[in-house]
């Protein structure tokens, strides 16, 4: 399977599934186009959401500022966006994170 990357003006979007309440944050591989994570966060206050972006932006490498969630905030399914990011540097480091990503 692979994950649906779109290119903006800013960078990029792809889907993930949210799993909150989980026993540690992690990155499960692509499930259905989508980035499946699991984060320890509860889905309340928008903690679940910063946790996610927190979690996102230390695994990618990037600072915080750069990861938004554009679509789903009271979804499990959301658009997250990486401001400054290309397709190929996404694919090189999700596939350091997951190797069945490659």
């Amino acid at each position: 399977m692979t994950i649906q990357i779109k290119s903006c003006r800013e960078g990029i979007q792809f889907s993930a599934a949210i799993q909150p309440r989980a026993s540690r944050n992690q990155i499960l591989g692509i499930h259905n186009n989508s980035l499946k994570i699991k984060l320890t966060s509860p889905p309340v206050d928008g903690a679940a959401n910063q946790a996610c972006i927190k979690f996102l932006a230390k695994a990618f490498g990037i600072s915080p500022s750069r990861v938004s969630i554009v679509k789903g905030e009271t979804s499990r399914n959301k658009t997250i966006q990486f401001e400054a990011m290309d397709q190929q540097t996404f694919m090189n480091t999700l596939a350091s994170l997951i190797p069945e990503a490659g």
